[in-house]
């Protein structure tokens, strides 16, 4: 347990970031262990109120798969993946949707109302949020791929001082609902933003060119460095929708995007006051 000193000491050494990043906007993505633990998912919602009552624009973006999983379950339909991305026929879609925007939207805006922040809950629906399009053309699949982004809603929000809360369920222009990667969905937002950080917070510790040592983790990276990776087949599976949409959205002007370990308690206050971090930051 700190002591006064300490914690004045701690809240000195973040003063540069603090100063760095005041008034900046920072698109996060929650999802995984930290969204189905309650007490981590306490510590997200803290972290991310501090952001916002030191200066910081929040934005939150989430998914929730283990609790999709759960509820296909109850169903008896089995969940099925593609390179990392749901397989979504027109009985999975109804539960996404259902789950997504009608549970885990609602609770996340209560949680942070509950303790006195300002949020407000979204899915790409909302005011032609995200217009999407089917991804392939495969019959009876209603995997979304994301056509364009209309920000203004969420500009709107943040100038008023809320919180943004979205899910990564979007529409068509003729109102067909498509479920779309919610690190996808982040990375567009956060470049429709010109965000200065995007944040990604997963079930490891960020990129591993071994998952079983810790020391193997890539602090920093850029373009060739992940794509070295991929041929390498260090990154795969569920990590490539997240490298990609990270490398996609410091091409469109996000100035740096960052896979952290969301299981850590205060992961986002590491990862963005203090020097090291805490996870890979891609640049």
């Amino acid at each position: 347990m700190l002591n006064d000193f300490q914690r004045v000491q701690v809240l000195s050494e973040a003063l540069p970031f603090i100063q760095k990043f005041a008034g900046k906007t920072i698109v996060i993505k929650y999802g995984g262990s930290a969204m189905q633990d309650q007490v981590l998912k306490n510590k997200v919602i803290e972290d991310v109120l501090f952001l916002s009552y030191i200066g910081l624009k929040p934005v939150l973006v989430h998914g929730g798969g283990p609790i999709i999983n759960q509820w296909l379950d109850k169903l008896n339909i089995e969940p099925r993946f593609d390179k990392g991305v749901r397989i979504t026929d027109a009985k999975t879609m109804e539960i996404v949707e259902m789950v997504l925007v009608g549970k885990v939207n609602q609770e996340l805006v209560a949680l942070i109302n509950k303790k006195k922040g300002k949020a407000i809950g979204l899915s790409g629906k909302d005011a032609r949020l995200i217009v999407a399009s089917q991804s392939s053309n495969k019959f009876d699949s209603f995997v979304g791929k994301i056509d364009a982004v209309n920000s203004n809603i969420i500009d709107l929000l943040i100038q008023k001082g809320y919180i943004p809360v979205i899910a990564s369920v979007a529409a068509s222009l003729d109102g067909q609902s498509y479920n779309i990667n919610a690190d996808t969905v982040a990375g567009a937002i956060a470049s429709k933003l010109k965000a200065e950080k995007l944040i990604l917070l997963t079930d490891t510790a960020g990129i591993m060119q071994n998952l079983h040592d810790p020391k193997t983790l890539v602090r920093l990276a850029d373009v060739l460095k992940i794509e070295y990776l991929k041929k390498k087949n260090i990154i795969s599976g569920g990590m490539i929708p997240k490298v990609d949409c990270c490398i996609d959205s410091i091409s469109q002007g996000v100035q740096s995007a960052h896979i952290i370990d969301g299981r850590v308690d205060h992961a986002l206050l590491l990862e963005i006051l203090t020097k090291n971090g805490i996870g890979s930051m891609l640049v």
